[in-house]
């Protein structure tokens, strides 16, 4: 008994410190005229919602939890049937011939569950790194300067969207229409990389390049709420493409997906399900995750790995790219060691590669039949300015002939893909139109994977009534 009441009389004192504490901080605030008029303004904020509100809410630094909701996923009515998800590809069960039934499905939950843990331990921290709070208190510096120069310099405007899984998205938008040129009436939405932030990532390419532009951090990253993982990844996106058409009141057409890395899978996943969207480019990006979370885990666990990704991890950007029908630019690191299931250097074994051939064979499987294919393969594996050379001398391209064979089957019908051109053409002609196909999709740029792309090397997709 006689421990207990100096303990007791130990816990009161620090209760009454708080309160002390928590009073004078409290006095003091509201002792401070920039307090006062920042919780004014935080309360107009909720209450009326203005933009000139908004644009002064934006000069003041705090939680973003505090900061009004701007936009809701059923603002323009429920989408999706009113489910609480947006819709996701799901990849077939296999059939390996094991039990069925009862004992079947039993002896499969210690794999199920041995891939449960490891896609929500290991797994989305590394697929994810971004989404950790020591690296996000790290870069916390650079991600404030970042967000002030985008609102103090460029005019930015802060925003907060609702997910239909009820995820807060930090998003920021610079509206450049009137005072941009013409580039300016083109919205630019930027998904950001497994380890970037709006602040700071590839949003300043197109901005510097003169488009509005549109970003958004990733659930669990900066001010948005919610974990990385594909479903609320894909919920994330659905909102900042309907806040973009809804709110901001771009034309579908005049909206471009532009993504970095990982942020190819959220961009497929909106040309997908918004094929009325007006382009997409995919940078540093790959076709499917499987190969590059094989390269960097032990060996041994490839049949766990696979299964993992596959039921909590799938990204399928190459199988959600091939259902949009609009134009699609790859732009591919030369030196890239990320995205690489070898070394740097061998670009053979870039996934960009993957994805540019798996886009090319869905949209015109005639022309990429074996020939056409084993050609741009040869083209992609180019590792020196003198094959490339010895690739154009054997097999040149006239891009001429080329755009008008395209041209006269296309004609005034606009025919979706997959299209049948090809069947009537030698083999010759078939490789020439490949490769001619090939180079007007992928993009070179000599660098590594974390280079941000210079706003002199983005541009908007080819099409075959222009070069844009």
């Amino acid at each position: 008994m006689a421990r207990v009441i100096p303990l007791s009389h130990c816990a009161a004192t620090v209760v009454l410190l708080l309160a002390g504490v928590a009073c004078l901080r409290g006095i003091g605030r509201w002792s401070n005229p920039q307090y006062v008029e920042f919780i004014s303004v935080l309360e107009d904020s909720h209450r009326l919602g203005t933009p000139e509100v908004k644009r002064k809410l934006a000069l003041y630094t705090f939680d973003f939890r505090s900061w009004p909701i701007d936009f809701r996923w059923d603002s323009a009515g429920v989408p999706w049937g009113g489910s609480r998800d947006v819709p996701l590809l799901r990849t077939p069960p296999g059939h390996r011939g094991a039990a069925r039934g009862f004992l079947g499905a039993l002896r499969k939950v210690p794999c199920r569950l041995a891939s449960l843990l490891l896609a929500h331990t290991l797994g989305r921290r590394m697929l994810f790194p971004g989404s950790v709070r020591l690296l996000q208190r790290a870069l916390l510096p650079a991600l404030l300067q970042g967000q002030a120069r985008l609102v103090e310099e460029c005019g930015g405007q802060r925003a907060k969207l609702l997910a239909c899984d009820g995820n807060e998205i930090d998003a920021m938008v610079i509206d450049r229409r009137g005072r941009g040129g013409a580039r300016g009436n083109t919205l630019v939405i930027c998904c950001e990389g497994n380890a970037g932030f709006y602040e700071v990532g590839c949003l300043c390419t197109p901005l510097e390049a003169g488009y509005s532009v549109l970003g958004w951090n990733h659930p669990g990253f900066g001010g948005s709420t919610g974990v990385p993982l594909p479903q609320s990844e894909a919920n994330a996106m659905d909102v900042v493409v309907r806040f973009a058409l809804r709110e901001l009141r771009f034309p579908p057409r005049s909206i471009v997906l532009y993504a970095w890395s990982i942020g190819g899978f959220t961009a497929t996943w909106a040309a997908m399900s918004y094929p009325e969207l007006g382009a997409l480019v995919l940078d540093a990006s790959f076709d499917d995750l499987v190969p590059l979370a094989l390269k960097v885990l032990p060996r041994s666990w490839g049949h766990l790995v696979t299964r993992t990704v596959r039921e909590h991890l799938n990204l399928n950007n190459a199988e959600q790219l091939c259902r949009y029908q609009g134009p699609v630019l790859l732009v591919r690191r030369t030196r890239d060691e990320i995205i690489t299931t070898t070394v740097p250097d061998d670009i053979a074994s870039n996934r960009g590669n993957d994805l540019l051939l798996k886009l090319l064979q869905h949209r015109y499987p005639k022309i990429m039949a074996d020939e056409g294919t084993r050609i741009v393969r040869e083209w992609l594996e180019a590792a020196t300015p003198a094959e490339e050379r010895a690739l154009a001398q054997r097999c040149p391209v006239d891009e001429s002939w080329c755009r008008a064979v395209l041209e006269a089957f296309a004609g005034d019908r606009d025919p979706p893909f997959p299209w049948s051109l090809g069947e009537e053409l030698s083999v010759g002609e078939r490789q020439r139109l490949a490769l001619f196909l090939a180079q007007k999709h992928l993009q070179n740029f000599e660098a590594s994977h974390c280079t941000p792309l210079p706003p002199q090397a983005f541009r908007l997709p080819w099409t075959l009534t222009s070069d844009l």
